[in-house]
């Protein structure tokens, strides 16, 4: 704005400038990290075991384990059925032979010992129908071995379930956010970035992965009592928002 100074005696007229002055006020950053895990029984359970023999004879050992991984093969075809089950599905990896000489607690080297093995692996839909096949091979098929079943969700429901997650772990990440804002008196929060666990810093958070699925593992045991755990799916994220006025004037 100029103002002009007229009819003063001795005096210059002048223009006089005067300015608004802006004061910019930076937002608060707030940021956070949002979490939900879900818990689901497993709809799935993958046997995985091996038939394995050993002995001083490679042709005997071949072919014993070979006889029991038919015997087990053949209980398994019956139970088959992709859609139905109780197998929805399963596979019997490369059968496999190797020898080793050992030493005795005098350390004198012994003949070879021969060994067979080989992998299978079946998936039931029907956690009873497994227990009863589970059981009968361990009771009845000599050189069957137990490793482990792992337990799983079907893919379209862990893929539902995944989603479903996320949305809850976002919406956690905002409500965070929130209660800080609102405690420091700022107002609603504003969205302004979003990303999984450890992504918004300059280096990635030591920590859980942003998506994960845990299920307990049952061992072998010669009690083929079935009671797995449910399945954890956890979503973390990290989140920024700001908060407060932007700008204003003075």
């Amino acid at each position: 704005m100029t103002e002009q100074i007229d009819n003063v005696p001795g005096f210059v007229p002048t223009a006089v400038e005067s300015t608004l002055d802006t004061v910019i006020c930076m937002p608060t950053e707030i940021i956070v990290r949002g979490s939900f895990s879900a818990f689901e029984p497993p709809e799935r359970g993958t046997v995985h075991a091996s038939v394995a023999y050993e002995g001083p004879a490679i042709e005997s050992v071949y072919e014993r384990v070979v006889r029991d991984l038919d015997v087990v093969k053949s209980s398994i075809e019956p139970l088959h059925d992709p859609d139905g089950g109780p197998v929805t599905w399963w596979s019997t990896q490369q059968l496999r032979t190797w020898a080793h000489r050992p030493w005795n607690n005098e350390g004198k080297q012994l003949p070879l010992v021969h060994h067979a093995s080989v992998g299978v692996e079946v998936k039931f839909s029907d956690f009873t129908e497994l227990s009863r096949w589970l059981g009968g091979h361990i009771t009845n098929t000599g050189g069957f071995q137990l490793s482990h079943i792992e337990w799983a969700l079907t893919t379209r429901h862990r893929d539902e379930l995944v989603s479903q997650v996320h949305t809850r772990a976002v919406q956690d990440a905002v409500v965070r956010a929130q209660r800080y804002a609102d405690a420091l008196g700022l107002g609603p929060v504003r969205p302004v970035a979003i990303a999984d666990a450890g992504m918004l810093g300059s280096a990635p958070v030591n920590g859980s992965a942003p998506v994960a699925m845990r299920a307990m593992a049952a061992k072998a045991a010669p009690e083929v009592e079935l009671a797995p755990a449910d399945i954890e799916v956890s979503v973390s994220v990290d989140a920024r928002f700001h908060a407060g006025a932007e700008a204003a004037s003075a």
